[in-house]
């Protein structure tokens, strides 16, 4: 009967232990559980705040994230065309009239060089005096000249007229780069019969109208022109 008591008590006691064992183990893993959910809950608010700093710069980097830079540069942009395109205008209307002053004064130029070609002359030398005129002449002055060349022929020779010029006026009153108008006053030293062979001075007022003719200004009009008589 002792035998067979302590038996059981023998048996029982690893069996009380495995238990035991059991026991710590389970304790030891519920803890570890609870200090890897607090570690968790630890980390948790400091990885949040990483990934939204994350977020927060790849945003920053986004071409979205600066409109106003966009838009600055896009007002700049504008503001230099149209920088250029002003400068490009003024500059193409500077040289547009640099060229027409410029045409102008040649014009002005050609009346002043063509005003004593018709004022000088020779009753005794008159084919020079024609062929000068002819030649700065063109349209309709040098027809009318040519048709009535015979006529101031024979009215310069029976008066034995010589004229001189003495001074030239001359005025662009309108133009462009291909055609001008010209008021010219002549002033003139005449010697003929009427004036007893003595140097008189007389005065020539007229408009001209030249025209560009290839890289020359001719005369293709004379308006109005009024001879003033000699002056005793």
């Amino acid at each position: 009967m002792k035998s067979e008591d302590a038996e059981p008590t023998a048996e029982a006691e690893p069996r009380a232990s495995r238990s035991e064992e059991r026991a710590a183990e389970a304790v030891k893993a519920g803890s570890e559980d609870t200090t890897a959910e607090r570690g968790d809950g630890g980390t948790e608010p400091e990885t949040g705040a990483a990934a939204s700093a994350g977020r927060w710069n790849r945003l920053r980097r986004l071409p979205i994230g600066r409109p106003g830079s966009i838009a600055l540069r896009s007002a700049a942009a504008i503001l230099v065309g149209v920088s250029v395109a002003c400068a490009c205008y003024w500059y193409i209307q500077n040289d547009n009239s640099k060229d027409l002053l410029a045409a102008q004064e040649d014009a002005r130029a050609a009346a002043c060089r063509y005003a004593p070609v018709l004022a000088n002359y020779d009753s005794k030398n008159l084919d020079a005096y024609f062929a000068a005129v002819g030649d700065g002449a063109t349209g309709d002055w040098k027809k009318q000249f040519e048709s009535t060349s015979a006529e101031l022929r024979e009215v310069l020779g029976q008066g034995q007229v010589t004229s001189a010029t003495r001074d030239v006026q001359c005025a662009i009153r309108a133009g462009d780069e291909h055609s001008a108008e010209a008021i010219v006053i002549i002033g003139q030293t005449i010697t003929s019969l009427g004036t007893k062979g003595k140097p008189a001075p007389g005065q020539l007022s007229m408009v001209m109208r030249l025209e560009k003719v290839g890289d020359r200004w001719l005369v293709n009009k004379v308006n109005s022109p009024l001879a003033l008589p000699p002056q005793p």
